[in-house]
């Protein structure tokens, strides 16, 4: 078991795996430290005990941390990655991502239910777990991988290949490995776990792209070096959040098979098109996020900043759930009058300039 739970709550696959990668968040000071030892800390006879460190852990897990200790700090920075992004998407919705503090439940209940914030919270984890590796590994950080040399095509005109390509394929088999470790039983969440997990890897390699370096005199560009990089991870998140939006619809459905019952998903709209391997998925209906509620999570949204002018969810009506919403001044000090002074500085003054806040009722 992770963490120690109320009888009412139940963990699910969802909780454990984003309490088990909160975790190695937490830990990744230990594990930066440890690492620093030097090269025979890497040995057979250590790694059991950074790994065993890490609370929760599944068999094939600790198998997997024990062969690729190198990187778990990368899995962790990974987690964090993606936590962020989530935060800086749903910032101005009622459900913001919020994180609670000391627990290793880092969501709370909300990821309970298999809701599209599930979907999309299991998606950009994973996503962010097989980026931050892919980097780390390009950037030299670790020593069992580096660069992708399986990707060069025959060069462009004008330009040829070098550089260090990103391996997302092995960031990618990390972050299956790792992260879909607990994801295989034979029911419908592991099955919505699997299937998001999937679609924020694969949003990774589809987004790769060719980055290009210029050479020649004067900057001419007469040749470029070029490879395959990955983009900016708020690429990742904008395309994440549309599959939110666009997000599929399921049912269960089970089945009899030799090894017992087994539950499937099928789309529950059948006049739409069925969902692809970059597709979020989900069965469950989302709370409205509304109003405080400890069993689903929710931590309503009274006191939240809304925007007045905006028709969209951010705005004072939808994000306040039609309870209204308070209005006070707010002074900040600010740099203005900014002068660019030859060469080469920038001088400003300082002034004070009033805002109105607007916060739920």
């Amino acid at each position: 078991m992770l963490s120690q739970t109320s009888a009412h709550c139940v963990i699910t696959a969802s909780h454990r795996l984003l309490s088990l990668l909160d975790s190695l968040r937490k830990s990744w000071p230990l594990m930066t430290r440890s690492l620093a030892v030097g090269h025979q800390y890497t040995s057979l006879g250590t790694q059991p005990i950074l790994c065993s460190s890490i609370p929760g852990l599944v068999p094939k897990q600790l198998r997997f941390c024990r062969n690729y200790v190198e990187i778990m700090p990368s899995v962790a920075e990974g987690v964090k990655i993606g936590i962020q992004e989530c935060q800086h998407q749903f910032r101005g919705r009622r459900w913001n991502c919020t994180t609670i503090n000391d627990n290793l439940a880092i969501f709370g209940p909300v990821l309970d239910k298999a809701t599209r914030e599930s979907a999309f919270v299991h998606a950009i984890a994973s996503a962010g777990v097989a980026f931050a590796v892919t980097r780390a590994c390009s950037e030299g950080s670790a020593t069992i991988c580096g660069c992708d040399t399986r990707r060069k095509g025959p060069p462009g005109e004008g330009w040829k290949w070098g550089g260090c390509s990103e391996d997302v394929e092995f960031g990618s088999m990390v972050s299956r490995e790792f992260a879909d470790a607990r994801e295989n039983r034979p029911d419908a969440r592991s099955a919505m776990n699997r299937q998001n997990n999937e679609a924020g890897r694969v949003t990774i390699t589809d987004h790769m792209y060719l980055k290009c370096k210029c050479h020649g005199l004067s900057g001419s560009c007469e040749v470029k070096t070029c490879w395959w990089s990955q983009p900016d991870f708020r690429v990742i998140g904008d395309y994440m959040k549309d599959k939110y939006d666009s997000a599929s619809e399921m049912v269960v459905e089970k089945h009899r098979e030799s090894r017992g019952w087994v539950e499937t998903l099928r789309p529950k709209y059948t006049f739409f098109k069925p969902p692809t391997e970059t597709d979020l998925v989900y069965y469950e209906s989302s709370p409205n996020f509304c109003e405080p509620n400890p069993e689903t999570g929710s931590f309503g949204t009274r006191d939240r900043i809304c925007n007045l002018t905006s028709h969209g969810i951010d705005g004072c009506d939808l994000l306040c759930c039609g309870r209204g919403h308070d209005t006070q001044t707010e002074k900040r000090k600010e740099k203005c009058h900014c002068i660019f002074h030859w060469c080469c500085y920038v001088s400003c003054q300082e002034c004070t300039r009033v805002y109105d806040v607007h916060t739920c009722k």
